[in-house]
C-alpha cells in the first residue's frame, strides 16, 4: 500500500491540518450559522441564473437588505488567533472555518468537503454557475485559488508550514459546473525552507488542470517586518 492509497483512519493528518474527522458533526445543517452560510450561498447561486422581474428582484433585494442591516449592527469579532480553531455557538470558528476557499461558513466558498492521509489533501465539491467562467465551466481564477488552498494544505504535511511562495497552473481542459471534482494536493519534499507541491483536478478519468507549488516556511512571528524577510528563502 502506497502512502497515495492510506486514508487518515486514526486522523493524524487531519490534525496536523486543524481538519475535523467528521465534517458533518461539526458543521450540522441545522446550526443557525451554517444555515446562514447556505442560504446565501444560494442566494448567490440564484442570482446568477435568475430571470426574475424587476418587482420580484426589488422585493428580494429588501429582504437582503434588511438582513445586511441586522448583520452590520453586530456584535462583531473574531474568535480565534492566528489559524487556531475558535469556538462559538458550538461550531469551530477558525481560519479552515471562515476560509472564502472551503470555509463552511463562508458563503462565498463552494461546498468543499475535505480529506486527508499521509502524503495528500483531497478536495471534492461540485460548483454552481456562481464560479462560472467560460460557459458552463469553473472560472480559471477559481481553480487558482483552490489550488492555493489544497496544495497550501498539502504543505502543512511538511510539519513545517509556509506560505506560498510560487504557484503555476496547467489548465489542461475546461472545468465543468455542476459536476463533482475531485482535487488532490499533495506534499512531495522538502529542501531547507522550501516545501514542494503538486496536484491535479479530475472529472472521473479526464484531467483538467495541474499544479505545482512552492511554498516557504517562514517565522510567523516576523510576518509583516520591514523587507519581507520573512519570505526569504535564502
Amino acid at each position: 500500500m502506497t502512502d497515495r492509497d492510506r486514508s487518515n483512519d486514526d486522523g493524524s493528518a487531519a490534525r496536523i491540518l486543524g481538519l475535523p474527522a467528521n465534517r458533518d458533526e461539526l458543521y450540522p445543517l441545522e446550526h443557525p450559522r451554517v444555515r446562514l452560510a447556505n442560504s446565501v450561498r444560494a442566494v448567490l447561486q440564484n442570482i446568477a441564473t435568475s430571470t426574475a422581474d424587476d418587482d420580484m428582484v426589488s422585493s428580494i433585494a429588501e429582504l437582503v437588505e434588511e438582513a445586511a442591516r441586522r448583520l452590520v449592527d453586530g456584535p462583531h469579532g473574531r474568535t480565534y488567533h492566528g489559524s487556531a480553531e475558535g469556538s462559538l455557538g458550538g461550531v469551530p470558528t477558525g481560519f479552515q472555518s471562515h476560509s472564502p476557499v472551503t470555509g463552511p461558513l463562508n458563503p462565498l466558498a463552494g461546498p468543499v468537503r475535505l480529506t486527508a492521509n499521509e502524503r495528500e489533501v483531497i478536495a471534492e465539491v461540485t460548483y454552481g454557475d456562481a464560479y462560472e467562467g467560460p460557459p458552463g465551466h469553473v472560472h480559471g481564477g477559481v481553480i487558482a485559488a483552490l489550488f492555493d488552498e489544497v496544495l497550501g494544505l498539502a504543505q502543512a504535511l511538511s510539519g513545517h508550514p509556509g506560505m506560498t511562495g510560487r504557484l503555476e497552473i496547467s489548465y489542461r481542459a475546461p472545468t465543468p459546473l455542476h459536476t463533482p471534482l475531485r482535487v488532490v494536493g499533495r506534499f512531495d519534499r522538502v529542501d531547507g525552507r522550501k516545501i514542494f507541491t503538486s496536484g491535479e483536478i479530475t472529472v472521473g478519468d479526464r484531467l483538467c488542470a495541474e499544479a505545482v507549488g512552492l511554498f516557504i516556511t517562514i517565522d510567523f512571528s516576523k510576518l509583516g517586518q520591514a523587507g519581507g524577510r520573512a519570505f526569504s528563502a535564502e
